[in-house]
C-alpha cells in the first residue's frame, strides 16, 4: 500500500499517528510511506528519524492525499484533505462525525472509507483506540479545571485541595467510564470533593469499589444531577456514545444556577458537548465565560501533551494499522470483525448505525 500520514492541522496539535519505528516496519513489510515534513517534530521525532526509517517526506500533503491508498491521521480529515482522495482510498482516525455533518457529507460525495479510531469496539465492548487518548483527557480535565479555578484565571479563586479551616473544592463528574474515572483519580489525587455521576448500576459497582471511601458514587438521575451540578466548583463532562452526538445532560438553565467563577470542563465536546452551554474552543483561547461560569471546550485536550499523547496512541493504533496496511479492508475485515465498528463511511453510504441514525433524526 502507499500510505500518507498528514501533518495535524488542528491549531496547538502536536500529536502524529505513526512513529518512526513504526515506518521502519511498515516499510520491511513492503509499503511504501510518505509523512508530510514536520509532521512528528512537537512529539519529539525529526523528519530525518522518519527519513532513516525508510519514509519519504513531502511538503504538500494534498498531492500525496491524492496518491495514497491509506491516509492514517490523529483528528478527523479537513474538507480539502477530503476532496483530494480517491474514492477507494481508506482514512483511519479520530472522526467524531456525529458532530460535523458539513465535513460527513464531503466525506459521501467523496466515496472513500472512513474508519473511526472512537468506535472500534472490542466484543468484549472496549473500545481500545479511544482508551488511551480518553485517559488523557479525563487525567487534563480535573488538572485544567483546577487550573481555571484560581481567581487569577478568572475562576471562584478556590484551591481544589482545599487548605487548613478551609474546604476542598466539589467537584463533580458526569459520567464514569475511561475519561470520568480518570478525570475523577486525578481530582482525588489533588484532595477534591469528588462526586461520580454515572446511569450504569454495574458500572457503578465498579467505581465505588475502585475508589472505595475516597469518592461519592451516584446514579445519574435528574435529580441528582439538578443538586450536584448547581453547587459544584468543577463540573466535568465525561458521557460518551460512540459514534453519536452526546446526551445534553446539563441545560443552560442549569449552568446559569451555578456559582460565579465556577468551572465546566466539557469532554465530550467533540462529540457536540453534554452541557447545552458549552462550544469548541482551542489550547490558543480554552475558555469562555457564559452566565459567570467559565467553559472549557477544546476538542484536541491530549494535543497539548503530545509526546506522551503520541506514544500512548500509537502503541494501541499501529496493530490495526499494519493489519490493515497488509490484508486491505476486506481481508482485515474478514480476520478481525471487530474492524468492522470501525467503518464509520464508505462508498457514499455511512456504515456505522450510531451516525446513521443521527443523520437520519437530523
Amino acid at each position: 500500500m502507499q500510505i500518507f500520514v498528514p501533518k495535524e492541522s488542528k491549531p496547538s496539535e502536536g500529536r502524529v499517528a505513526i512513529v518512526p519505528a513504526q515506518v521502519a516496519q511498515l516499510v520491511k513489510d513492503g509499503h511504501a510511506v510518505v509523512i508530510e515534513s514536520t509532521a512528528g517534530v512537537k512529539s519529539g521525532f525529526t523528519d530525518k528519524a522518519y527519513k532513516e526509517a525508510g519514509a519519504k517526506l513531502v511538503s504538500e500533503p494534498l498531492a500525496a492525499i491524492n496518491k495514497a491508498d491509506l491516509i492514517i491521521k490523529v483528528k478527523e480529515p479537513t474538507l480539502d484533505e477530503v476532496s483530494a482522495m480517491q474514492a477507494d482510498a481508506i482514512f483511519f482516525g479520530y472522526l467524531h462525525l456525529a458532530a460535523l455533518p458539513a465535513l460527513t457529507k464531503a466525506i459521501l460525495k467523496q466515496g472513500m472509507t472512513a474508519l473511526g479510531y472512537e468506535t472500534l469496539r472490542l466484543p468484549d465492548g472496549r473500545l481500545p483506540l479511544l482508551a488511551p487518548m480518553s485517559e488523557i483527557a479525563g487525567k487534563l480535565a480535573a488538572q485544567n479545571g483546577a487550573w481555571f479555578l484560581r481567581a487569577d484565571q478568572g475562576g471562584r479563586g478556590v484551591l481544589i485541595g482545599g487548605a487548613a479551616g478551609a474546604q476542598a473544592a466539589k467537584v463533580v463528574v458526569l459520567g464514569g467510564g475511561v475519561v470520568g474515572s480518570n478525570a475523577a483519580s486525578v481530582a482525588v489525587g489533588m484532595g477534591g470533593s469528588v462526586t461520580i455521576l454515572e446511569r450504569d448500576s454495574k458500572r457503578r459497582k465498579t467505581l465505588s469499589e475502585q475508589f472505595g471511601r475516597q469518592l461519592k458514587v451516584l446514579p445519574a438521575t435528574e435529580e441528582l444531577i439538578q443538586k450536584n451540578v448547581r453547587t459544584c466548583d468543577i463540573l466535568i463532562g465525561a458521557v460518551l456514545v460512540a459514534g453519536a452526538k452526546a446526551p445534553q445532560l446539563v441545560s443552560e438553565n442549569l449552568v446559569k444556577q451555578m456559582s460565579k467563577g465556577s468551572v465546566i470542563v466539557d469532554v465530550a465536546v467533540d462529540q457536540g458537548g453534554c452541557i447545552e452551554t458549552t462550544r469548541v474552543t482551542t489550547h490558543a483561547q480554552p475558555v469562555f465565560l457564559k452566565h459567570g461560569v467559565l467553559h472549557y471546550g477544546v476538542a484536541n485536550m491530549p494535543g497539548a501533551v503530545p509526546v506522551t499523547a503520541t506514544q500512548s496512541l500509537t502503541f494501541a493504533s499501529f496493530p490495526y494499522i499494519r493489519r490493515l496496511a497488509k490484508l486491505g479492508l476486506a481481508g482485515c475485515l474478514k480476520a478481525f470483525p471487530e474492524m468492522q465498528s470501525a467503518i464509520n463511511c464508505s462508498k457514499g453510504q455511512i456504515i456505522h448505525p450510531a451516525l446513521a441514525a443521527e443523520f437520519l433524526a437530523g
